[in-house]
C-alpha cells in the first residue's frame, strides 16, 4: 500500500468539490454550503466521540474518516489551506500544551 496524506485526500476533496459532478457527495455538500457541511462535520464528531467511549475500534477507525473528510470539506468551503492547519499544529510544538492553551485570548 502506498503512503496515503491529507494532502492527497485535500487534492481529492477540491477535485471532486468541483467536478459538476451530480453523483458526487462532495460536489453536493459544496453546493449545499458551509452550512450543511459543518452540520455533518458535527455529528460525524459525535459519532467519532461514541464509537471511543464504547471502545470499538473499527467504528472509532470508520468514524475517524469521516470526521477527518468533512473536516476538509469545511476547509474547502470556508477557504482554508491544509497547510495553513498544518503550519499552526507546528508552531504549537515548540511549546508545552498547557503554555499553548493559556497563551490564548480569553472570551
Amino acid at each position: 500500500m502506498t503512503e496515503f496524506s491529507l494532502s492527497d485526500l485535500e487534492k481529492i476533496v477540491h477535485e471532486r468539490a468541483h467536478s459538476g459532478d451530480a453523483d458526487s457527495w462532495t460536489a453536493k455538500l459544496f453546493s449545499r454550503g458551509i452550512d450543511k457541511a459543518a452540520q455533518k462535520l458535527g455529528e460525524e464528531a459525535v459519532e467519532t466521540v461514541i464509537a471511543a467511549v464504547k471502545g470499538d475500534r473499527q467504528g472509532l477507525v470508520s468514524e475517524s474518516a469521516d470526521l477527518i473528510y468533512h473536516w476538509l470539506v469545511v476547509l474547502g468551503i470556508s477557504g482554508v489551506p491544509l497547510r495553513d492547519v498544518l503550519q499552526e499544529l507546528e508552531s504549537r510544538t515548540a511549546r508545552s500544551g498547557i503554555a499553548e492553551k493559556a497563551s490564548r485570548p480569553k472570551g
